[in-house]
Order: structure tokens, then sequence, then C-alpha cells
């Protein structure tokens, strides 16, 4: 599996495009806005893109996502359903934030912790991770070891708890039971930011390591 980031927005959310190396299939992860360079790259990788994965309902991750699917005839696929009040105030979330995409949408499909989501010959494993928000989803793939984790962890940090219904406890269990079991060599990209892997956050970061 390829992929490629696409920080959008003014808050630099990593939009990632994931795809099949055989036939070009992909998936659309967290387009949060800038719908246009997102085409573009599809265009330009020589992608086919067959559908779009929200991982939770903050803006700046789902704010594209329903011009998106519109204009490519895709289907949605996420989060967890408790995130749909988020969804629905898209727009309210956009006003608040100066951001022009944020149409409101419920998606073709909620997901639940140990579903699976595919494309081409890619099968990706959803873990149901709340905390940040209460329906956020992580997407696994096990064969290359490779996790989208949306804003539940980061290089050195973890994701904010103060939004509506987040909470910290909650957000800690998740990355401690949900994402730590997935082993130490297991690379991930975050919502924002450099990416690293699980290890090296149990070896040094301050809010979930091993050593805190």
């Amino acid at each position: 599996m390829q992929f490629r980031i696409l920080p959008v927005t003014p808050l630099q959310q990593n939009c990632t495009l994931l795809w099949d190396e055989t036939d070009r299939c992909c998936a659309i992860v967290d387009p949060g806005g800038e719908v246009d360079r997102i085409v573009q790259a599809l265009t330009s990788e020589r992608l086919q893109p067959e559908l779009i994965l929200i991982t939770h309902g903050h803006i700046d991750h789902a704010g594209g996502a329903a011009a998106l699917a519109r204009r490519l005839g895709l289907p949605i696929q996420g989060p967890q359903r408790e995130d749909l009040f988020l969804l629905e105030r898209l727009p309210q979330q956009a006003a608040m934030f100066g951001l022009t995409d944020g149409e409101a949408f419920t998606p073709d499909r909620w997901l639940e912790q140990g579903a699976r989501v595919g494309f081409g010959d890619i099968e990706l494993k959803v873990l149901h991770c709340p905390g940040h928000t209460p329906g956020h989803v992580v997407y696994f793939h096990p064969d290359s070891r490779l996790a989208l984790v949306g804003d539940v962890l980061f290089k050195g940090s973890i994701g904010r708890t103060d939004f509506p219904r987040g909470d910290h406890q909650t957000l800690i269990d998740s990355i401690h039971q949900r994402l730590w079991p997935l082993g130490n060599e297991v690379r991930f990209i975050p919502g924002h930011g450099p990416s690293s892997t699980f290890g090296e956050e149990r070896r040094s970061n301050p809010f979930v390591g091993d050593g805190r």
C-alpha cells in the first residue's frame, strides 16, 4: 500500500491518499477541505478513488467530505455514530474557524470497533478510539503496519479533550488498550504534524509513554 499526505486547510490537517500499487484503487482519508487540490492530487497520481474515510467529525477532518463525495460519486464511511452531532454541526464549525468548506452530511456507513473497510485489494481494520471525540475511529493496515490515527495521538503529544464530549481518561485508555497492542513497530500518520511509531511514543511521549 502506498500513501501521500496532503496537509489541507489553514489548520494543516493531514488528508491522506491510500492506494493499491497494482490497480491504483484509492481511499481518501479525512478530506477536511481544499477539494480542488485533493482532486488534482488524485489525477497527478493516476488514482482511482473508491471511497472516503472519516476518522472523526471535526471540521478540519470532515469539512470537504460531502462536496468531494458528490463531485466524484463516492461513498463516505466512518466515523462511529457517536460523532453524528459534530457532522450535523459542520456548517457552524466552519463559521467558527472561518473555513469555506463545511457541508453537513450523514455517512453512507457508520463504523464500529472491529469493522473492516476495503478498496482494491486493500483491507483496513477499524478501531473505535474515543476520547478526542466520542465517535473517533482509527484505520489500521496490518500488512504494511500503518495506522491512520486522526487526532488520537501525535508525535510527542495526544489529542485535545476540551472539545464537546471529549474525555481525557477515555483518550488515554483508547491509546493504551487499542493502539499499543498493535505493536511498537507500527508507524502512524496523525491528523496533524509528522509521523512516528508507537514504539517511539511509548519511549518518549510525556502523556502516554511507558515511563510517565
